[in-house]
């Protein structure tokens, strides 16, 4: 009867360890801001910390199983000086490195009680094998993983929503302390004399290096393959909010389904993943985000099978419960591995997602391959020399259709062209499942034909493509523009020719627009030497609308951005070449700017289509506040294709005494022509008599709608869920 104990420990622990992460994560975020390196740096600790707790389970297995149990209670009381979970109480030197900084505070403030955590699954199976007798301990890991998806979905659909912060923080102690006294109900259960318990000791046959770095590399690709899609899917396909949870629960439901002792759907799962790696890896390299909701399901279906396909493997590979803790030792180093590739050196190595064909590739070398009919495997298994002949047909055929493509459709293919190509691919290519390489020559030839020529071409014609961690930027250039894409989202055009033309505002900055209206109002209300501040660079449109006098800051948090905005695109060189450009999180440094000291802030800060939310609390608010001058103005973008913005800032305005109004602009048909963009601006100041000169200028400023039952957004308490808007509807 000790199987549904241990079971219920190893699930309530897993959960709270995929409900510390998101939630440190809100807790950080308005104090160390968004920067790429504060993230990175905490994803870096996440991973050395689960490291740590897999070898320190794996080096516990040196001692009797009682001793085991004493020394981890001692740990897990340790680790409890720690609660309430929270950051520590210190304030960040204004020149902190975020590299140095950023892991030495998280490790610090929760450090001791993630690292006891994470060693719950590995120690706890050891435990049960030497509990029940010797039974097999894997398929509690799939109770580990069922345990892990539900921390992971409960966070942003229930505990997010519902509770603040510092609530959330004593729920997790709660749940902390059940932990405690589950582990030791389970300790009661281990056998008292180390006679008793010949499963602790390893008796069986190491494994060998060749088998512990096939292990690795098994538990590397879904790992890499699991960010990469998140990247890829926010960069090529569709930004939408919260998208990261589904790969990352459909990688840890893979665990569940490869561990369980029901082999049936496993198996299944993995006879069929080459096939769903041929027939949709090329499809999603091609980045054609027409039909979004498919592509974004193909792109998970390919995952989830993939992952399935290589966990089942590993496991099949599993050694003697005796070697257990070894086992997910390796299993853990492939997985950080796999994240360091994707997440730290993708980015600065590839200037597109490169890493997301790599990965699809890899796995075709790695999944499992069996024959899908009889007279298949009787074909591919003759003599050597017809095997070379058949393997050298293969090859051919797929050049051919490569160069079909190519000399027929440029680097782009139509359709029509595209559907013919691709299903000559898949036909040849689903002939060739279990004969491995063939089978790889094939899936190369689709990655490169659809998506891969095209992006080594942008690639190798330099300057075309930037890439930083905050995603991909492609530049395009047209007969009579330029214009800037982060991932699918447009952010800046400039038209090109005479220098007026150069010096027009396009997009969601034209004159009509709510910003574009407080520019040009600007000498009228704060005189010749007004003071404006712009949260978010972008390409530097709104510097075409600085006159002589005026001082103006922009505060961008991507450094490649403003290589960008003074590189290819000439809005500041032509129109405000002596700006001042701050680097760093906004919020972060407007909290250092000087009190009144701006009369105009424009907050237009995108992280792809979502605005960052630690920008939209009422804390942050104030900061914007302390930065304004007493009759100051604040503009604040809300268009967004996926969230309605507009309670979060009413409710923002309505509690901090602001007066608001709203001013969502339609060009006309002949502004279209000149890149005039649909937007959505509110305007906040303190003072009513300057909100009421800026939008007498236009009848088209209406009064913010009151949403009095919307809980507004704070440091301690935000979620998007109520702001979600139809992934349908066609908004900007």
């Amino acid at each position: 009867m000790s199987g549904p104990l241990f079971v219920t420990t190893i699930l309530l622990g897993s959960f709270l360890l995929f409900l510390v992460q998101p939630m440190i994560a809100r807790m950080a975020l308005p104090r160390l801001g968004g920067a790429p390196a504060v993230w990175n740096s905490a994803m870096l600790i996440y991973q050395a910390l689960l490291l740590g707790g897999y070898a320190y389970a794996h080096w516990l297995g040196r001692v009797p199983v009682r001793r085991q149990a004493m020394i981890h209670l001692g740990v897990l009381a340790v680790a409890a000086l720690w609660l309430p979970i929270g950051l520590m109480a210190m304030q960040l030197p204004a020149d902190a490195e975020p590299a140095l900084w950023v892991p030495w505070l998280l490790a610090a403030s929760i450090g001791p009680l993630f690292f006891a955590i994470s060693a719950q699954a590995p120690l706890l199976q050891r435990w049960f094998a030497s509990a029940s007798g010797g039974r097999d301990p894997y398929a509690l890991y799939a109770a580990s993983n069922v345990g892990s998806f539900g921390g992971l979905i409960a966070y942003p659909l229930l505990v997010e929503p519902l509770l603040a912060l510092h609530v959330q923080s004593w729920l997790w102690t709660g749940g902390y302390a059940l932990v405690v006294v589950a582990v030791a109900a389970c300790a009661l259960l281990l056998p008292r004399k180390a006679a008793d318990a010949p499963h602790v000791h390893a008796t069986s046959a190491a494994p060998s290096w060749r088998r512990v770095a096939h292990w690795i590399t098994l538990a590397f690709v879904p790992s890499g393959l699991m960010l990469a899609t998140s990247s890829f899917l926010t960069t090529d396909i569709v930004a939408v909010p919260m998208l990261w949870v589904l790969p990352l629960g459909l990688y840890l439901l893979s665990f569940t389904i490869a561990f369980a002792a029901r082999r049936t759907v496993a198996v299944l799962l993995t006879r069929f993943a080459p096939v769903t790696v041929l027939l949709f890896g090329g499809l999603m390299i091609a980045g054609h985000n027409a039909n979004p909701e498919l592509n974004a399901l193909m792109a998970l279906v390919l995952l989830f099978m993939v992952a399935v396909a290589l966990h089942t493997h590993m496991y099949d590979l599993r050694p003697e419960p005796d070697r257990l803790t070894g086992f997910y030792l390796a299993m853990s180093v492939g997985g950080a591995l796999g994240g360091v590739f994707a997440a730290l050196v993708a980015p600065l190595v590839f200037d597109w997602t490169y890493e997301y064909p790599i990965l699809i590739l890899a796995a075709g070398l790695l999944v499992p391959q069996h024959y899908l009919l009889p007279w298949l495997a009787r074909l591919w298994e003759q003599r050597a020399q017809l095997r070379r002949i058949a393997v050298l047909a293969v090859a051919l055929a797929v050049l051919c259709v490569i160069w079909l493509g190519l000399s027929g459709g440029g680097d782009r293919l139509g359709d029509q062209q595209a559907g013919l190509l691709y299903l000559t691919l898949a036909v040849i290519g689903v002939a060739t499942v279990g004969a491995r390489v063939p089978f790889l020559i094939v899936l190369a030839g689709s990655l490169f034909l659809f998506g891969g020529f095209r992006a080594l071409t942008m690639s190798w014609d330099g300057g075309v493509r930037t890439r930083s961690y905050f995603g991909v930027y492609t530049i395009t250039e047209l007969s009579d523009q330029k214009r800037m894409a982060h991932g699918t989202t447009l952010h800046g055009v400039q038209l090109t020719g005479s220098p007026e033309r150069l010096r027009t505002p396009t997009t969601y900055y034209v004159p009509g627009s709510g910003v574009g209206q407080a520019m040009l109002a600007l000498p009228a209300l704060y005189g010749p030497r007004a003071r404006v501040g712009v949260v978010g660079l972008g390409t530097g449109t709104l510097a075409c609308y600085a006159t002589p006098g005026q001082r103006w800051s922009f505060y961008e948090i991507d450094p490649a951005v403003v290589e960008l905005a003074r590189g290819p695109f000439r809005f500041l060189d032509q129109c405000r070449p002596d700006a001042r450009i701050i680097l760093g999180d906004a919020r972060v440094r407007l909290a250092d700017a000087p009190e009144g000291s701006l009369d105009l802030l424009v907050l237009d800060a995108f992280s792809s289509d979502a605005v960052p939310m630690h920008l939209m609390t009422l804390e942050a608010f104030a900061t914007y506040d302390r930065a304004l001058a007493q009759d100051g103005l604040l503009l604040v973008h809300i268009s967004n294709r996926f969230l309605a913005l507009e309670p979060v800032v009413e409710r923002a305005a309505a509690l901090g005494g602001w007066s608001a109004a709203q001013l969502a602009y339609s060009p006309s048909l002949t502004e279209e022509l000149d890149e005039a963009a649909t937007s959505d601006w509110i305007a906040l100041s303190r003072s009513p008599e300057t909100l009421a000169r800026l939008t007498a200028r236009n009848p088209e400023w209406r009064q913010l709608a009151t949403q009095p039952n919307f809980t507004p957004w704070t440091d301690d308490y935000a979620t998007i869920l109520p702001v979600l808007r139809s992934l349908n509807r066609d908004l900007p």
